[in-house]
C-alpha cells in the first residue's frame, strides 16, 4: 500500500511503513499516522529527521538514564569491540567483562546475594527467574510448589512467562496469556483501591490480608513465588501504601513463598536510593534489574539471587548434568564492558547526590503545577519517577472512557510542544526522565507540558467530555 500524504514515497517514514511491525503501536492506523523518526540525540533531549527538538521526559522508556550523547559508554563499547567483540558463557566458559560486571553487582546489592546470571531485557531477566523458581521447587522435592502470584497493573514483561506474570489487560488480550499457574492479587494503590475511610495502613493490611487468602484458597504447598516492582512503573507509577512490603514480606515468609523484586525501572537511583527495594524495605531472593544497567546503550539485564536460591539450582544441575537454561548473549562482553561504565559513572557523578537534588524538585513543581488542576486526580511519584493521572470527576476519582483517548491526545499534544512523553492506561502521564536532567531542564520540560494540558482542556470543554471549570 502506497503511503498517504505527507509521507514522501522514500522518506524514512513512508519506508518504516512498508516494513516495520512497532511493538505497543496501533498496526491499522500506523499505516496513516505513520512514525516520529528520531535521527540523533544530546543530553536529555532528541531531535526528528525534520530537525524539530523535544525533551526525552521518559527516558525513551525509563531507560536513557545517562541521556543520549554519553561519550564514555561509546568508547568504552568501542574498545569491548577491538578486544573480545563476542564470547559467550555456556559450558562453564567466561570473560572479564561478565566476571566484573557480576563482582560490581553483587556488591551494591541491597541485601547479601550469592550469583548473577545476565539476559538481554528486563523480559529475558523475568522470566529466566520464573524458571529458575519452578526448577528450584523440584530440586528440593516440591513438585507442586510452582504457582506464581502477581499483581494487577503490574509489568514484568512480554515473553510468555513474564507476560503471564504482568497484570495488564493489553499485555493478555489475544496473545493467549497468561499460563495456567500464574495468579494476581490487587493493586495497592490507595487513589483508587482505598474504601471509604480507610487509613493507608488499614489498607496495606488489607492488602496483606487478601494476598494470605489467596495463597490459603490455592494452597500453601502450590505458591512457589511472588514478584513486586518497588514501585509498579507502566501500570501507572503507583507507589505502595505505607507499610504495604513488611506486611506482605510476613505473609510470604509465613508461608515459605519467595519474593523477586523487579528493579528493571526502578534500579540504579531511579526512585532516590540506588534501588527501589531499598526505599520501601523490601528484602528479595530474587532481584531482576535492566534498563539503567547499561543506560540502554546496549541491551543488557541480569538476575541476582541468594544464596538459598543458588544452592537448589546447582544441587539439580548437578543431578542432571547442567542448568539447561541461558542464552547467546548471556553475559556478551560489549554490553558488559558499557554497564561496568555506567556503574562507574553513576558512582563518580555522585548520581545519587543529584537525583536527591532534582528529583524532589520535580516532584514538588508537579504538584505546584499540577495537583489543582481540573482534570487531574494525584499526582505521586519520589526521586525521578512521577505521574500525573487525569481523572473525568475529581471527586469520585472517575477516569475518563478509553474511548476519548484523552491519555493518547494529551502524549501528542506533548509532541506538538517538544515533549516526548508516554501515558499508559487510565490516562497516566509518567515521568522518568534521564537522571541527568538539572533544574532548568525539568522546569523547561514541565512549561511545555503544562501549555500541552492546558491545550487539551480547551479541547475537552468544547467537546463536552468534561466538566472543566
Amino acid at each position: 500500500m502506497a503511503p498517504p500524504p505527507p509521507f514522501g514515497a522514500n522518506s524514512a517514514a513512508a519506508r518504516d511503513i512498508a516494513n516495520v511491525l512497532h511493538p505497543y503501536t496501533d498496526l491499522e492506523a500506523h499505516k496513516t499516522v505513520g512514525p516520529i523518526v528520531i535521527s540523533r540525540g544530546k543530553g536529555v533531549r532528541v531531535w526528528d529527521e525534520a530537525g524539530k527538538e523535544y525533551i526525552e521526559s521518559v527516558a525513551g522508556l525509563w531507560c536513557a538514564s545517562l541521556g543520549f550523547d554519553n561519550e564514555r559508554l561509546v568508547q568504552a563499547a568501542t574498545n569491548q569491540m577491538r578486544k573480545l567483540p563476542f564470547y559467550h558463557a555456556f559450558t562453564a566458559k567466561s570473560h572479564e567483562p561478565m566476571i566484573d560486571l557480576a563482582e560490581m553487582l553483587i556488591l551494591r546489592a541491597p541485601v547479601p546475594m550469592s550469583k548473577v546470571f545476565f539476559a538481554n531485557s528486563g523480559s529475558e531477566a523475568n522470566d529466566s527467574a520464573i524458571k529458575m523458581v519452578w526448577y528450584l521447587n523440584n530440586a528440593l522435592g516440591r513438585p507442586t510448589k510452582k504457582k506464581i502470584i502477581g499483581r494487577v497493573k503490574g509489568y514484568h514483561g512480554i515473553t510468555i512467562g513474564s507476560a503471564s506474570l504482568t497484570g495488564l489487560a493489553a499485555n493478555h488480550r489475544s496473545f493467549d496469556v497468561p499460563l495456567p499457574g500464574f495468579l494476581h492479587t490487587i493493586t495497592p494503590h490507595f487513589y483508587h483501591g482505598a474504601l471509604p475511610g480507610e487509613t493507608e495502613d488499614e489498607f496495606a493490611t488489607r492488602c496483606a490480608d487478601e494476598l494470605e487468602k489467596m495463597i490459603l484458597d490455592e494452597g500453601p504447598e502450590t505458591v512457589a513465588a511472588m514478584w513486586a516492582e518497588p514501585i509498579m512503573g507502566a501500570g501507572g507509577v503507583i507507589l505502595p501504601p505505607r507499610g504495604y512490603f513488611p506486611k506482605i514480606q510476613a505473609v510470604l515468609r509465613k508461608y515459605d513463598v519467595l519474593l523477586v523484586a523487579d528493579e528493571v525501572i526502578c534500579g540504579f537511583w531511579r526512585t532516590g536510593t540506588y534501588w527501589g527495594s531499598q526505599s520501601q524495605d523490601i528484602v528479595p531472593d530474587i532481584l531482576v534489574c535492566a534498563k539503567a544497567l547499561s543506560s540502554s546503550y546496549l541491551p543488557i539485564s541480569a538476575v541476582m539471587v541468594n544464596q538459598f536460591v543458588f544452592d537448589a539450582l546447582a544441587k539439580e544441575s548437578h543431578t542432571i548434568g547442567t542448568f539447561g537454561h541461558g542464552f547467546t548473549y548471556s553475559g556478551h562482553p560489549v554490553p558488559a564492558a558499557v554497564a561496568i561504565e555506567t556503574l562507574k559513572i553513576y558512582d563518580e557523578l555522585e548520581i545519587g547526590a543529584h537525583v536527591g537534588q532534582v528529583g524532589p524538585h520535580m516532584q514538588s513543581e508537579l504538584k505546584r503545577r499540577f495537583g489543582d488542576h481540573p482534570l487531574v486526580g494525584e499526582v505521586r511519584g519520589a526521586g525521578l519517577i512521577a505521574a500525573v493521572e487525569l481523572v473525568a470527576d475529581q471527586a469520585t476519582h472517575t477516569n475518563f472512557d478509553p474511548k476519548a483517548k484523552v491519555g493518547g491526545r494529551l502524549a501528542k499534544l506533548c509532541e506538538e510542544n517538544g515533549v516526548i512523553a508516554r501515558t499508559v492506561m487510565n490516562d497516566v502521564l509518567c515521568f522518568s526522565p534521564p537522571l541527568i536532567i538539572t533544574k532548568d531542564e525539568i522546569d523547561e520540560m514541565l512549561n511545555r507540558i503544562s501549555k500541552a494540558l492546558d491545550e487539551l482542556t480547551v479541547q475537552l470543554r468544547r467537546e463536552q467530555i468534561a466538566v472543566v471549570k
